[in-house]
């Protein structure tokens, strides 16, 4: 099975690869075009663009893993082509449901100082896919940390309750860095959840 792994805002194809050895997986890893450090290409222009980019890889099922921004454009490919998806991974992510309710804070401004060459449509509102969630009927990792400024646990709560076959797993400590901070831990939990059902919900040391 093959496995897309696909970064947040910060666009470098870098960010899973602490964790992708400790999962025991190889696959393809996505570099977000004009996002971050990574040279802007004409052809990508806005969130759909990266969603193209990521079908155009789906000519098979795959496994898809996804961090923060990476998880709205995972969950745009499983709706865009549900029969395609085996299962996904999603770590600290709104994949798709507001956040204004939820506790997180605003990210765009330390991230245009971070990168101030990157694309101004990475701001651009995300869109509301509340209502369309509960039709994709995959097992999905919820990888969350307990100190996550940007993406705090309620979202993921949020994305459980309506996602059908999802596992939300918390990290004690962890914040929006998780899958390179704690790169060892999330690898095994991708692997696990590759190749096996988990509990609803799981809270290291609980």
């Amino acid at each position: 099975m093959k496995t897309l792994f696909l970064p947040g805002a910060a666009g470098s194809a870098q960010f899973w690869k602490p964790a992708a050895p400790h999962a025991g997986l190889d696959g393809v890893f996505f570099g977000w075009p004009g996002l971050g450090d990574e040279p802007h290409r004409p052809d990508v222009n806005g969130i759909g663009d990266l969603v193209s980019l990521v079908l155009d890889r789906m000519d098979e099922p795959v496994d898809i893993v996804a961090q923060s921004m990476g998880g709205v454009v995972a969950m745009l490919a499983a709706l865009a082509r549900p029969g395609k998806i085996h299962r996904l991974v999603l770590a600290v992510t709104s994949g798709g449901v507001p956040m204004g309710d939820l506790g997180g804070i605003d990210w765009r401004a330390n991230y245009r100082r971070r990168f101030p060459d990157a694309a101004r449509w990475i701001a651009d509102p995300v869109p509301d896919l509340s209502d369309r969630l509960p039709s994709v009927a995959v097992p999905i990792l919820l990888l969350w940390g307990d100190s996550d400024p940007i993406s705090p646990v309620a979202v993921g709560e949020r994305l459980h309750a309506l996602l059908p076959q999802s596992t939300l797993h918390v990290i004690p400590g962890a914040d929006h860095d998780l899958a390179v901070d704690h790169a060892a831990r999330v690898g095994v939990l991708i692997k696990d959840h590759l190749s096996a059902e988990r509990p609803a919900i799981r809270i290291d040391g609980k």
